[in-house]
Parts: C-alpha cells; sequence; structure tokens
C-alpha cells in the first residue's frame, strides 16, 4: 500500500511539472474544465477569503452591538439568522468570525505543513537510523488522538489564538511528514538523483534541489484538505471552551456558548454556525479531491 502511494504521488509530482510549465492562465483553464466542483470551492473559498478579509463590507451590524428588543428572535427582515442570548446578530457574528476561523486554519496548516514538509523530507532521503527514529517519534504522536492531543496543548500552554495556531500545527506535522517521506523515498532511487550523489553533491544540495521540488504537488493536496481538518479541529476546541476566547468571533465558541447557555437551544443558533462550518470544509475538500485528480497522470487523457 505505501508502494502504491509513493507511486501515485511520484505521477503527481510529474504531472505537476508539466503543469506548472503551462502559462498561469492556461493551467487554470484546464484545472476548471477537468471538475466543476473544483471550481465551484474556488468560488466559494475566494468569496469566504474576501468576507473574512473584509467583514465590515458584508456584515449589517457590529458584532458586538446589542439589540435588547430582540434577544433571541428567530431569523426575521431585521436579523436573517436570528439573534443570540445576549441579543447580538448572529449573522454579523457569522461574518466576523469567517475572519478568525479561515486565519487560523490557514496559518496553522502552512506551519505544520511546512514543519512535516521538511522533517518528510529529511527522513525519506536520508533514511537509515535517522528515519527509523524520526517514524517511532511520529507514531508516538499518531498513537494519539487529535483533538485529545491538541486539548493537552493547550492545557499546557493556555487558550488563546497563538496557542491554538500552534496546537494546529503541531498535529498536523505527523501526517504531512509520512505522506512526503513516501515520496521522497521513491524520489531517492531516480537516477538524477544518484547522478547528484555520483558528482559529490552534498546532501542538503540534493535534498533542497533535487528531492524537495518533486514532493510540493503532493504537499499542495494534503494542505488543501488538511485545511477543512484544521477549521474542524479549532471549531472542535472552541466548542469545548478552549479556543478563541469570547467575545471574539469564532464558528465554533457561537455552538459552545450557546449550548453552555441552554440545554435546548433555539435551532437558528445551531442551524447558521453549523452550515458555515460545514460548507467551508466541504469546498476544501472538494477542492483537496479535484487537485489530487488533476494532478494524476492516469486521469490526464480523460480530463483533455
Amino acid at each position: 500500500m505505501a508502494r502504491n502511494g509513493a507511486g501515485l504521488a511520484q505521477r503527481a509530482a510529474t504531472a505537476a511539472a508539466a503543469v506548472a510549465r503551462q502559462p498561469p492562465f492556461d493551467s487554470f483553464l484546464a484545472f476548471a474544465r477537468s471538475s466543476v466542483l473544483g471550481s465551484i470551492s474556488i468560488v466559494l473559498l475566494a468569496a469566504l477569503v474576501l468576507v473574512g478579509l473584509f467583514p465590515q463590507l458584508a456584515a449589517p451590524y457590529d458584532p458586538d452591538q446589542l439589540f435588547y428588543v430582540d434577544l433571541k428572535k428567530p431569523p426575521s427582515m431585521e436579523h436573517w439568522a436570528g439573534t443570540d442570548f445576549i441579543a447580538r446578530d448572529s449573522l454579523t457574528r457569522i461574518i466576523y468570525g469567517a475572519r478568525i476561523t479561515l486565519l487560523v486554519a490557514f496559518i496553522s496548516v502552512f506551519v505544520g505543513d511546512a514543519l512535516g514538509f521538511a522533517w518528510g523530507v529529511m527522513t525519506g532521503y536520508m533514511s537509515g537510523k535517522f528515519d527509523l527514529v524520526s517514524q517511532r517519534m511520529l507514531d508516538m504522536f499518531i498513537a494519539f488522538p487529535t483533538i485529545i492531543l491538541a486539548l493537552l496543548l493547550l492545557a499546557a500552554l493556555g487558550s488563546g489564538l497563538v496557542t491554538i495556531i500552534i496546537a494546529i500545527a503541531v498535529i498536523r506535522v505527523p501526517g504531512t511528514a509520512r505522506v512526503i517521506r513516501s515520496v521522497a523515498l521513491s524520489i531517492r532511487a531516480a537516477q538524477y538523483v544518484e547522478a547528484a550523489e555520483a558528482v559529490g553533491a552534498s546532501r542538503l544540495r540534493i535534498m533542497s534541489r533535487h528531492v524537495a521540488p518533486q514532493c510540493v504537488a503532493p504537499l499542495f493536496v494534503v494542505a488543501s484538505a488538511g485545511l477543512g481538518a484544521a477549521i474542524f479541529t479549532e471549531a472542535a476546541l472552541s466548542f469545548l471552551g478552549m479556543g478563541v476566547p469570547p467575545p471574539t468571533p469564532t464558528w465554533g465558541n457561537m455552538l459552545g456558548g450557546v449550548l453552555n447557555e441552554l440545554f435546548q437551544p433555539p435551532w437558528w443558533l445551531v442551524i447558521f454556525p453549523g452550515v458555515a462550518i460545514t460548507i467551508t470544509i466541504l469546498a476544501f475538500n472538494l477542492l483537496g479531491d479535484a487537485l489530487r485528480d488533476f494532478l494524476d497522470p492516469r486521469l490526464r487523457g480523460k480530463l483533455d
């Protein structure tokens, strides 16, 4: 199974190199033609990023504004997603919550996958005792459920925006390192790598110039799918009260705050943040699947 995964990753890297030689706009059009769902997910995620960057342009009210006469009111023309248990507009807080949720997801995935990428390239190329010890360390991390490991890190570091980014980044490292290691192992046996070793190139030069560039395409696929997992982890931690503390709005603490106040909360206080989380995670997963299929050379003929 590992050999098949490494072969697929190797073919994806080769296809990505061919795509990279095309003009960027032509590559984007080819990707858009290859997957309608992938194109829709890109449009949706671009809209979410714009909303996260400029929430004041999309939100109808201030996120902390109180409407005392509309306490816990269902959706209406004035408040499309209703109001919460202290009379704040739910739609406004969902829009402002996109900024923090996406910020945590992008930074944590960037940091965690960058560390996992470097670790995977080193262990895959150097192998030997270093690879053996590294894999046992990764096994220790993977043995913990991700949420439990993140809770342990947050309990040690304390809650807050920076600490939740660190916690999610740490749990991202083992999975990314495993995938990149399988790619690096297959590339290590390539003839151009053996030729570089024969002419006396250093290990650092071979890893940075010959091995690492071939592992970038699988990294994109892993990172795109990992963004959805990071959003889910942040929402779960915030739901448990270990995420970004209130009153800063995030989708997770909106759900957690509601359930802490009421045993049976109003339906609109659960449905709308949950739908926002679901749609965003679905968009990232669809984008990851589309990228994987687009970079698979076995499907290139069908896609073209």
